[in-house]
């Protein structure tokens, strides 16, 4: 006859007890949670576009590099923008040497304006005492009105070249900017997560070219229909659950803002503060848990539930002190409680923290909570 191993539960029968503590499986008042999906977004994100039309000439970083703020990111030509400046710059000098004449001009005019009053005046004198002719009078009086004219005239064209200067003085400082404009550097420290051109490519006024996000702060923005939304408020806080985040774990989020997705519709778009937790990155999945009321549910502590893959279990402690691994169906946690779904009734006993060793059929003993 051949031999037979002895079955597992022969085996645990015969293993020593092991002592530990065992609690009940016990009614508690818990929050009721509304759970919604989103997608993580960096709350700060700008899209480099161009404010001049050009063709480029460098870009220097690709989607993923970390950039600090005024770093160069995209250079544009500048050949067209260099030569307005030139002009600019041209149109400059000729207007400060218009000022130039134009006030050696108002000298020379002030001067004979100068010497013909005093002939006008010497005239006037002489023509009392009859030394002077009346033709030499009109004369030193039409000297006189021609040298106001001049001085006028001066004056005049003093203004315009003043004038001109200030247009030329403007045109160099838009030409400056202009030509700043062909220079696209960072907005602000954080990680370039798209780029849409090539060098060579003609940057068109206002086309994105480079989008930059934060990355020191993201939120997450959930869509709730309206009768999900009721009740939820701005500061009001969340618990929330990013894919990325090191093992998973639910945190603590505070809604920053709630709008609507259109003017006549039902359904709002909930912006949620995410703690900062790296690695994240946007357009990552998010589960928000929104708390509308309380209920009465089956409850064990935490420590209790054994998880197995996709499966969980307790170890419910049978009529007769063994230890027997049960599936359970399990729901939100709460605190150091977890609600029991399916599988346990209310006052089935079980191990409160089952050690590795212990296995189905041992028998348990312990201090009963």
């Amino acid at each position: 006859m051949a031999c037979s191993s002895p079955s597992p539960t022969i085996a645990a029968a015969g293993a020593p007890a092991v002592d530990t503590a065992i609690v009940r499986a016990e009614t508690a008042r818990i929050p009721s949670y509304v759970e919604a999906g989103g997608v993580l977004r960096a709350r700060l994100t700008s899209v480099v576009a161009s404010r001049v039309m050009a063709p480029i000439a460098e870009v220097r970083v690709r989607p993923g590099d970390r950039v600090k703020q005024g770093q160069v990111l995209i250079v544009l030509d500048s050949r067209e923008m260099r030569a307005q400046s030139d002009r600019a710059a041209a149109a400059l000098t000729a207007a400060q040497q218009a000022i130039r004449g134009a006030e050696s001009d108002r000298k020379s005019a002030a001067a004979g304006l100068t010497l013909a009053s005093a002939t006008h005046d010497r005239m006037s004198r002489l023509a009392t005492t009859r030394s002077a002719t009346a033709q030499e009078l009109d004369e030193a009086v039409a000297a006189l009105r021609a040298a106001e004219a001049r001085v006028a005239g001066a004056d005049a064209h003093a203004a315009e070249a003043a004038a001109g200067l200030k247009a030329a003085e403007a045109a160099v400082g838009s030409a400056a900017i202009a030509l700043s404009y062909t220079t696209l550097t960072a907005p602000f420290d954080g990680v370039v997560a798209d780029r849409s051109i090539d060098p060579g490519t003609l940057a068109t006024t206002g086309a994105p070219l480079l989008t930059v996000e934060d990355t020191s702060s993201y939120r997450l923005d959930v869509r709730l229909d309206e009768s999900r939304a009721t009740g939820l408020a701005v500061g009001r806080q969340v618990q929330i659950r990013i894919d990325e985040t090191v093992a998973n774990e639910w945190q603590t989020g505070r809604v920053s803002e709630i709008s609507r997705l259109d003017p006549t519709g039902h359904g709002f778009i909930a912006k949620i503060d995410v703690p900062p937790s790296p690695p994240l990155r946007s357009g990552a999945f998010g589960l928000a848990r929104i708390t509308t009321a309380t209920r009465d549910a089956l409850t064990v502590p935490a420590s209790a539930v054994i998880r197995r893959g996709q499966m969980t279990f307790v170890f419910a402690v049978d009529g007769e002190g063994h230890a027997r691994l049960r599936p359970v169906s399990t729901g939100p946690a709460v605190g150091e409680r977890i609600e029991i779904l399916s599988g346990m009734t209310e006052g089935d006993p079980l191990v409160a923290n089952p050690p590795p060793a212990l296995t189905d059929g041992v028998r348990v003993t312990g201090d009963r909570r």
